[in-house]
């Protein structure tokens, strides 16, 4: 006779049931052991990341689908791998989950993982599982990049250009939308909350600027740019000055308010990037059918500045800032 499972153990269970069949050459040991035993390809470096994603901070439970959930808790980790121009290789998840959502809300998280997981050529290597009244998960991914060809924050320099990917502003439009919603949001409600609920890591993008050497310094918008771009002047030594006029804006009626979701939205995770002067024309045809968009240059005065309606300012941090 088969041993009785403890609750946790048939929470593992249904995890391992819903990631039977992954292979991958460089994950030597995955689920069922102690830990995982995983190995960079030749001439490639390990690039390591984690990220939160909690209920009531980041996604509330009578609004986000469980698939949703579990499709952004991978993506907006692997956003950090698309930033180096590196390729997702395999994750751990940690799971704190209540009692009541070990059934129908699991087996839909689980669903919506092993999609994103498929979607972005990262295996699921182990993790841990916990009991708690609100459901918590952090997730480590493991990347890998060319040696020594990883896109930092620190390597802009005076005089280069700055870009974006995409549109700014669509996933903070789409929360906006999916709060006024009543009940859960689905993936067709529409463009905005697609973009809020199933964010796309723009890995194929960072890989591009990696390998052609164009990117000098690089890093993903998750809380805004007027949040993220300080955060990468800072660490290169450097200012900024972009123009509210460049911004690629969500087209609204409300221009001011399509501005200030450019500036400050959170949850994009498109790329924002350095790049040289005599680079600029390899930049401007966009990759992919996807845009990008200069909006300013790197200056040596430390200050990062915003043009608009003709006048200077300082760029004033109105993105996520979970300790605000």
């Amino acid at each position: 006779m088969a041993p009785r499972l403890s609750g946790e153990e048939k929470v593992v269970c249904e995890i391992k049931r819903a990631f039977a069949g992954q292979r991958s050459g460089s994950l030597r040991v995955g689920m069922g052991d102690d830990a995982a035993l995983w190995r960079a390809g030749p001439g490639q470096e390990a690039i390591l990341t984690c990220d939160w994603f909690l209920e009531g901070t980041h996604f509330l439970r009578d609004k986000h689908p469980p698939d949703a959930v579990a499709w952004k808790s991978l993506a907006r980790a692997t956003s950090d791998i698309a930033a180096m121009g590196g390729m997702p290789k395999c994750f751990l998840l940690s799971l704190a989950l209540p009692a009541s959502c070990t059934g129908k809300w699991l087996r839909f998280f689980l669903r919506g993982l092993r999609r994103v997981s498929r979607a972005l050529q990262c295996q699921l290597a182990g993790g841990d599982t916990t009991r708690r009244d609100e459901i918590l998960i952090n997730t480590t991914v493991v990347g890998e990049v060319a040696a020594a060809r990883a896109v930092l924050r620190s390597g802009a320099r005076v005089g280069d250009l700055l870009y974006v990917s995409g549109t700014l502003g669509e996933a903070e439009l789409g929360l906006r939308e999916l709060r006024r919603q009543r009940g859960v949001g689905n993936e067709s409600s529409n463009v905005f909350v697609r973009k809020h609920l199933y964010p796309e890591p723009r890995i194929a993008l960072g890989q591009w600027l990696a390998k052609n050497h164009l990117a000098t310094a690089m890093m993903d918008l998750s809380d805004g740019l007027s949040s993220d771009l300080p955060r990468l002047c800072s660490e290169s030594g450097v200012g900024a000055q972009i123009t509210a006029a460049s911004l690629p804006c969500i087209a609204r009626r409300d221009a001011k308010d399509a501005v200030e979701l450019a500036l400050h939205g959170g949850d994009d995770y498109e790329l924002l990037f350095a790049v040289r002067r005599k680079n600029a024309s390899k930049i401007a045809t966009g990759f992919r059918g996807l845009a990008l968009t200069r909006i300013g240059e790197i200056t040596r005065d430390k200050r990062v500045l915003v043009e608009q309606e003709g006048r200077w300012r300082r760029l004033t941090s109105g993105g996520w800032d979970p300790f605000r």
